[in-house]
């Protein structure tokens, strides 16, 4: 089963594919997917059904359900710090690097990244500027943000919230990766809040197995954090 293909306007696309999404932006010049699935390995082909202008593609971050038609791409546009932990997903791609404050133009279509450093090394958010939305990969949503394994740092995450949150002006709205779209700005003060507390041990939390491992899930009726149990 194909993923769902959702037009948000005449430039804009999303693709739900199973528990995740990504999506298609387009601007005068040349076309961007933001992320590229899980299931699905075909998004090059998709993007190019949906509009006849080159398509390049820019990873959120190297998780494996975001990158699931990197294969189909010679070179991605990538945070740096992701680099160890794409490779070590088999990832092959030239990384063309972006850090925050760059902007990848479409066309009229001004794109600026923000780094995001917490859910992984090279997280990133991606400001649609005219549009005044962010694209918030798995950091900001209202759903489960996975903060266990050897790549996740919570302190790290919170930083990047706080920082996020003195841009709350430049945009309206958020789409996530994940969970509900959209979302509203007002959420990234919660995240900060919830972070917060777990880092004080203030939180409370129940116990489940996830991978093999046990976690801490920690449910603040706004989204729920998945952590290291020590």
């Amino acid at each position: 089963m194909g993923c769902e293909i959702v037009k948000i306007n005449d430039t804009t696309w999303r693709m739900e594919d199973g528990m995740v999404r990504f999506f298609l932006l387009t601007g005068t010049e040349r076309a961007l997917l933001i992320d590229s699935g899980m299931m699905t390995h075909d998004a090059k082909d998709i993007a190019e059904r949906l509009t006849k202008l080159p398509v390049s593609l820019l990873n959120t971050h190297s998780d494996g359900d975001h990158t699931g038609s990197n294969a189909q791409f010679a070179k991605v546009y990538m945070h740096p710090a992701e680099e160890s932990l794409y490779r070590s997903k088999g990832g092959t791609a030239e990384i063309l690097p972006v850090r925050g404050g760059d902007v990848i133009d479409l066309g009229g279509r001004p794109l600026e990244i923000i780094e995001m450093p917490g859910h992984t090394p090279g997280s990133i958010t991606v400001l649609d500027v005219n549009a005044r939305v962010l694209v918030g990969g798995d950091p900001v949503q209202n759903g489960r943000i996975y903060m266990f394994g050897n790549h996740r740092s919570m302190r790290n995450y919170n930083c990047s919230m706080k920082l996020l949150a003195e841009r709350i002006g430049d945009f309206d709205e958020v789409w996530p990766s994940h969970s509900s779209i959209p979302v509203k700005p007002d959420l990234i003060p919660r995240l900060i809040a919830g972070s917060e507390a777990i880092l004080k041990g203030a939180a409370s939390y129940t116990i489940e197995e996830m991978r093999g491992m046990k976690i801490r899930v920690y449910d603040m009726g706004y989204a729920t954090f998945l952590c290291d149990e020590a």
